[in-house]
């Protein structure tokens, strides 16, 4: 009997589900991923034979996290339903290069982290596990005793030494400096940019990774992306690349997205949303005139820190106010509007820390399981509801700290609410922003509303959010019912006739 009601349960539970996934998306697209951005240094140390000169103790070296460490790891990683993992740079880099960026061979996995064929196998795990891998390709610098700062031959590599800081505003510079004395490809040389883009294509080769981050794009001319992103794609179809911008440096994304890189990071949007919900009783408006103006980049990456930003978790605790809370609303908004959401490792476990290198905390995997569990649950809404990837963004109320908005994509629509105030509230829609006679079925918290007179009242506590799916009321469905029943009988005479059998 108790298989039975376990075969019951899971056949209401499916049925539950499906009639919220009531539309299905033909192919993943990247603006359907949900990614998880690991430093790899400061992740899990899964390999201790590859500990060289590790000091887990000093921020400004190496801690001991390597590329096993993120194999052991994918299936905590997919749990929590990201669809996508973003590494820093895995290349052999100088001393103290846990970051990855002071690069001194470039077709060499960094021997703190691993070998080739290590990597080659995380990229393999993650494809069996439908998780596609990007990781960061560096292309404006070198590490400062890299072997061909001494080649004659390779002279004219380099611009010539001007050190300058990187929030210079003057393009020439940023593209031609050596920003924090580090020295500065030259991308207009020929033989600069064929190296840079034959490097690329072998990587994409050799390993079959998904994308690249392009860190600093604005560092680099803007002719030296448009070959590189024409070339690159020739490689692997639906190859993605990814360009960041310098934290600094406010920038034209178009120009960029016109060379060739599919979507753009920029820190507006990101200290838009800190400011937001970092506290209560802040206005989404800011957050929504962005949104709107950009209502077709649905690439658009979305994060709340990074490991050049302060931790959001930081903030909160600045501003006097409960981690987990602030966290959840936040990630609900991320989560349910256009863009990918690019969440860094730590987030789940609030991880705190001020600047450089502070916000490059080792992970820890004993921590409480409040956030683990919630980014787990609207992961799964995110991947069920296509209209919170693809769907159009309508907002229906912002008041007070009271947000509620609409997605709709094929039919489909969702109604999300946050109470982003310190004090319950609750909210009426009209039949004109919602179709009369549905039923909103809330899918966080269960909760149900029906229209009364043509209005639909949500009603939230403070710090709280709920996802809506817009449906027919529910009456008794006699069609589960019926199949519920052929189920159990059809069972209860297989078991009968196994029981007799046996006799």
């Amino acid at each position: 009997m108790k298989k039975i009601t376990l075969i019951l349960i899971l056949l209401l539970l499916n049925s539950s589900l499906s009639a919220h996934a009531a539309v299905e998306k033909k192919e993943r697209l990247w603006q359907d991923e949900s990614v998880y951005s690991i430093m790899i240094d400061r992740f899990n140390n899964g390999d201790r034979n590859n500990d060289i000169d590790v000091n887990a103790k000093d921020p400004l070296t190496y801690n001991g996290g390597d590329i096993q460490g993120i194999i052991d790891k994918l299936d905590y990683i997919h749990d929590m339903g990201f669809t996508a993992i973003r590494l820093t740079p895995i290349f052999d880099n100088g001393k103290n290069g846990y970051h990855g960026f002071w690069v001194k061979d470039f077709y060499k996995v960094d021997e703190h982290f691993g070998t080739m064929k290590t990597f080659q196998t995380l990229v393999k795990e993650a494809h069996k596990r439908e998780m596609k891998v990007i990781f960061d390709f560096v292309t404006n610098n070198v590490a400062v005793d890299h072997p061909w700062l001494s080649d004659t031959s390779k002279k004219d590599w380099f611009h010539v030494k001007q050190d300058i800081a990187s929030g210079n505003e003057n393009q020439k510079e940023l593209e031609q400096g050596w920003i924090d004395g580090l020295p500065d490809l030259n991308q207009d040389s020929p033989e600069v940019k064929k190296y840079l883009i034959d490097t690329a294509k072998w990587w994409i080769n050799k390993t079959d990774i998904d994308g690249m981050s392009l860190p600093e794009v604005n560092y680099v001319p803007l002719s030296f992306w448009t070959d590189f992103s024409t070339e690159v794609k020739k490689v692997k179809k639906d190859f993605f690349l990814l360009g960041v911008i310098s934290k600094d440096n406010p920038i034209d994304m178009q120009a960029y997205t016109g060379a060739g890189i599919d979507s753009v990071v920029t820190y507006q949007y990101s200290e838009k949303l800190r400011n937001t919900f970092a506290s209560t009783d802040q206005s989404f408006s800011s957050l929504y005139s962005d949104v709107d103006k950009n209502q077709q980049s649905f690439l658009r990456p979305n994060f709340l820190d990074n490991e050049y930003t302060t931790r959001f978790t930081s903030d909160i605790v600045a501003k006097k106010q409960f981690p987990g809370s602030r966290w959840k609303t936040a990630l609900l908004y991320l989560y349910t509007t256009p863009g990918v959401p690019i969440i860094n490792y730590g987030t789940e476990i609030a991880l705190n820390g001020g600047g450089i290198p502070d916000n490059r905390g080792q992970m820890s995997f004993r921590a409480e399981k409040e956030l683990i569990d919630y980014i787990t649950k609207v992961g799964e809404l995110r991947n069920q509801l296509p209209s919170l990837t693809r769907g159009t963004m309508e907002m229906l109320y912002d008041q007070k700290g009271m947000a509620v908005y609409k997605r709709v994509y094929k039919g489909e629509t969702s109604i999300i609410a946050i109470n982003n105030s310190s004090k319950s509230q609750s909210v009426t829609l009209t039949n004109e922003q919602i179709e009369d006679g549905k039923e909103l079925r809330g899918l966080l918290g269960g909760d149900k509303v029906n229209s009364h007179d043509n209005k639909y009242m949500i009603i939230l506590d403070r710090d709280n959010s709920e996802v809506y799916v817009a449906t027919e009321k529910s009456g008794i469905n006699f069609p589960l019912i019926a199949g519920l029943v052929v189920v159990y009988l059809l069972f209860t005479l297989f078991i009968l006739k196994l029981r007799k059998n046996k006799r």
